[in-house]
């Protein structure tokens, strides 16, 4: 089965079992397998005006990402963050699709607003397909080299 039901809620919306899976597939990948100790919960999740977009295979969870309103994270600019898919779902283009459901979902509710993301820096050209230009050098985020990338408001 292919098919993949794509969501997005707010953290209001969230079922416990959501909320549930959404928290294990990102201590699964970013705690477990990249061996990154860090403060997963940050307060964003409960913003009310972030949006988590979640990808499910049935009743699997396999693509996920958060998006966060201008002014959360970096000020008048929105951010996507987060974006994970799961390992049984890697090489099937579930990442494309995710970030095009956050893309799709970002300019509706932030239309004139620029978005930055914090991205690994060995994922800088997967962000440049999808029009994020690398705006830093590189840094230190929790031990992983990361630039700052931005895509401009259409």
């Amino acid at each position: 089965m292919n098919y993949i039901e794509w969501k997005t809620l707010n953290f209001s919306q969230l079922s416990t079992r959501q909320l549930y899976q959404m928290l294990q597939l990102r201590i699964a990948v970013f705690v477990v397998e990249q061996s990154c100790f860090y403060q997963d919960l940050d307060g964003k999740d409960h913003n009310d005006d972030t949006i988590h977009v979640l990808g499910y295979r049935g009743d699997n969870l396999v693509a996920y990402a958060r998006l966060l309103a201008p002014d959360v994270s970096y000020p008048n600019m929105s951010s996507i963050g987060r974006v994970i898919v799961s390992e049984a779902g890697r090489g099937q283009g579930l990442g494309d699709q995710l970030i095009e459901q956050c893309l799709i979902k970002g300019e509706h509710d932030w239309p004139d607003r620029d978005i930055k993301i914090s991205a690994q820096q060995h994922l800088q050209s997967y962000y440049q397909k999808h029009g994020f230009i690398t705006v830093s050098e590189m840094y230190l985020e929790d031990n992983i080299p990361h630039v700052a990338m931005c895509r401009a408001a259409n």
